[in-house]
């Protein structure tokens, strides 16, 4: 049974209740609904608490994806003793929100650093004070200076940030939107997400984002690496 992934609506939710419908054979809990984003494309899960019905209180230290399509997460709690939900219980879930809320930012961030270098990404990485993006470059001569101006210029247009679906069929149609040559959007269930930077990018990306661009906060690219004969990584953090 698909998961109710509320983070795609609502990445600023916090907190919600949950109904545990099944246990994996290795103690892992799936719910009905949850707001923990769990690792793909580059960003890591969310970590944070579990409150059952007799209030005993476990960490969530993990959540992950079940399947290719991503519609299922199983959540993983660290054995602190806290009693194990049984099926049927009703819990609460409440993430740890400052990393979560700084790879909203990252991640928004990397967006952008991927309009204001329109190439072919090979891979990426979005962590909670810095990230990366590989790109297919044949050519070397990137500047760190020129690329965080366009950032700060992108950044303070305060563009709003949205989502919305298209069908598997719309994307084939337009296979331009998909930057990413090593992680492709999921597709099989009829509909994927696309990310608009009002005026600035559009792309698929299942991940967390910031509302405007105006809430990343000063960036900065940090180092140019040169990581293959057409491949250089490009890293920023928060300045």
């Amino acid at each position: 049974m698909a998961t109710d992934l509320l983070f795609r609506d609502d990445a600023y939710l916090r907190d919600c209740t949950a109904t545990v419908l099944s246990l994996t054979d290795d103690g892992g809990l799936i719910l009905d609904r949850t707001l923990f984003y769990a690792t793909s494309g580059g960003q890591p899960t969310d970590t944070g608490t579990l409150t059952t019905p007799d209030d005993s209180i476990a960490r969530i230290s993990a959540a992950a994806f079940t399947d290719k399509t991503k519609t299922e997460i199983v959540h993983h709690l660290d054995p602190s003793g806290a009693a194990q939900p049984e099926v049927g219980d009703e819990v609460r879930l409440a993430l740890d929100w400052e990393p979560r809320y700084a790879r909203m930012r990252m991640h928004t961030a990397l967006h952008l650093l991927s309009a204001a270098l329109p190439y072919a990404v090979t891979g990426g990485s979005v962590g909670d004070a810095e990230g990366r993006l590989d790109f297919d470059i044949p050519d070397a001569g990137l500047d760190k200076d020129e690329i965080t101006a366009k950032l700060a210029e992108m950044i303070a247009k305060d563009a709003e940030v949205s989502s919305r679906w298209i069908t598997d069929a719309e994307l084939e149609a337009n296979p331009g939107l998909v930057k990413t040559m090593s992680v492709k959007p999921p597709m099989g269930t009829g509909h994927v997400r696309l990310i608009e930077i009002a005026g600035l990018d559009l792309q698929p990306c299942g991940g967390t984002h910031v509302r405007r661009t105006s809430e990343i906060g000063a960036v900065r690219v940090t180092q140019i690496e040169k990581k293959g004969k057409q491949n250089r990584r490009v890293r920023i953090a928060f300045a």
